[in-house]
């Protein structure tokens, strides 16, 4: 790594539990190493394009950056860290809000809450359609898959999340055979081919004026995405509206909160009513579990 960048730390913030806090560390390009305590990503310059790889640790004070990128990429690279780490994210009301509920204590000690996310809205929309009807390993699958036949290489070898244009220059059969993505392989197609064709601006939800609703009413319109996805996919954009439930969500809460049997999705959604907009982090939290 030729670089090395220095971020200072928010003051509320947990590195473990941001890394750990979504299942994304464990697809790549991210990669978790628990031993070194390092996050490795690798994600594409803004201005040039390129993909560069990082290793982004934590000393306590300082977020530490080693990267192979150029010395005027240094800037890029350092917003980059900041986006997928939400280091912006204000989690004051969040906090304000779970404060009277015993159960959610050991959240704000831990200064926990951020969820990890990918560089590009496109990546996190394609990862949560790999979630979606399968299995965890299928999804590591499909999207190790992805990454590796059609990501392109930083100069450590490791590849970047493919972009919208490499995807579009494939084919149906490709993502079916290759990829292994079963159904979503003509979503898959359909959605490159009008995000790399500038139909589709994924990247204008980060900083859309739409409310919540109709955001999401936006997003239904991709192929392949529904209530779950799109919940979960406005979570990662900031927005805690929607539980995004799932089969894992839904098993925690039958176990946690209803004798282990299973009810219908009301209850659920009434038992978390309370915690208003913040109601998708606080299920996601209250299932996590108290990691301090």
């Amino acid at each position: 790594m030729s670089n090395q960048i220095n971020i200072p730390r928010p003051k509320k913030f947990s590195f473990l539990d941001t890394v750990n806090g979504h299942g994304w560390s464990d697809l790549l390009p991210f990669y978790f190493d628990e031993g070194t305590g390092r996050l490795h990503y690798v994600f594409r310059i803004e201005k040039s394009g390129k993909p560069v790889a990082a290793n982004i640790k934590d000393d306590g004070k300082t977020i530490i950056i080693e990267t192979d990128c150029a010395d005027t990429d240094i800037d890029d690279v350092a917003q980059t860290v900041r986006h997928i780490m939400r280091f912006d994210d204000d989690l004051d009301d969040f906090y304000s809000t779970i404060k009277k509920d015993d159960a959610f204590a050991w959240v704000q000690k831990a200064s926990a809450g951020r969820l990890l996310r990918s560089h590009t809205v496109f990546e996190d929309l394609v990862k949560t359609m790999c979630t979606t009807n399968c299995s965890w390993a299928l999804t590591k699958n499909m999207t190790t898959n992805l990454v590796e036949k059609l990501g392109e290489p930083a100069a450590n070898g490791k590849r970047a999340f493919p972009t919208p244009e490499a995807l579009a220059n494939v084919s149906v059969d490709f993502f079916r055979d290759e990829i292994r993505a079963g159904y979503r392989s003509p979503y898959f197609a359909e959605l490159a081919e009008a995000v790399a064709g500038g139909k589709l601006d994924l990247e204008s939800w980060l900083v859309s004026d739409l409310p919540t609703a109709e955001l999401k009413k936006e997003m239904k319109k991709v192929k392949g995405i529904g209530d779950y996805a799109a919940d979960n996919l406005l979570k990662l954009l900031g927005r805690y509206d929607g539980l995004a439930l799932d089969s894992w969500l839904r098993a925690g809460f039958y176990k946690k909160h209803n004798r282990e049997k299973a009810c219908a999705d009301k209850k659920i959604e009434k038992h978390y009513k309370k915690f208003g907009k913040w109601r998708g982090l606080a299920i996601w939290c209250d299932m996590a579990g108290d990691r301090s």
